[in-house]
């Protein structure tokens, strides 16, 4: 079995990105961004050892933020993880990278949308309806790792709080209210921030 290390994952010229209009945090107009990201002269799959020190690329992260009424659940990263610098901090967000594998290596749309689901089967068990929307765009040039990665925020509104963690690597798991949240927003890596500040309690 091939280490993570191996795994070839999505990725997008960052000069794409300028072109469009390169921001710096959250942007809620993510259809913009994706309708002529996510094309197949554009998409390509690269080993992820070559691609994590390598801000010419970003790489494709679905990020998923799990609300129920007026709380949100998060957990701390654990060694099980993929990406080590985000280690012991918190996140609201469940998700990953696109892998090669996820469609075959197609370079579609629908290739994304099958490696969201992946992820979030991968990692979490989801027993409650809910409804999932795309609410915006991510993008942090202030760090090592978001120069690398472009984080695609969805949002899935629960009608129960009932998120269980399928990997270890989600440690201390619980819906929290916003309120908690907000108050321990600096335990949190740089893309839950944006998320507490513009996605945790906006309709």
């Amino acid at each position: 079995m091939s280490s993570k290390s191996d795994e070839r994952v999505l990725v997008v010229p960052a000069l794409a990105l300028d072109q469009l209009g390169r921001f710096q945090g959250f942007h809620p107009d993510a259809e913009h961004y994706l309708s002529a990201l996510l094309v197949p002269e554009l998409m390509d799959y690269r080993p992820r050892s070559e691609v994590e020190t390598d801000p010419s690329l970003k790489q494709i992260i679905p990020y998923v933020v799990f609300r129920c009424h007026n709380e949100a659940f998060c957990y701390t990263r654990g060694s099980s993880q993929g990406e080590s610098r985000l280690h012991r901090l918190r996140s609201l967000g469940v998700g990953g990278h696109v892998a090669q594998e996820d469609a075959g290596g197609e370079r579609t749309r629908g290739a994304y949308e099958l490696a969201l689901k992946r992820e979030l089967d991968e990692e979490v068990a989801v027993s409650s309806p809910g409804r999932i929307q795309l609410v915006g765009l991510i993008n942090d040039d202030s760090t090592p790792v978001g120069q690398v990665h472009l984080g695609v925020i969805h949002r899935f509104d629960l009608d129960q709080p009932l998120v269980t963690p399928r990997e270890h690597g989600l440690a201390e798991a619980a819906f929290l209210s916003f309120d908690q949240i907000r108050a321990l927003r600096g335990e949190f890596e740089t893309w839950s921030q944006f998320c507490i500040d513009s996605v945790l309690d906006h309709p």
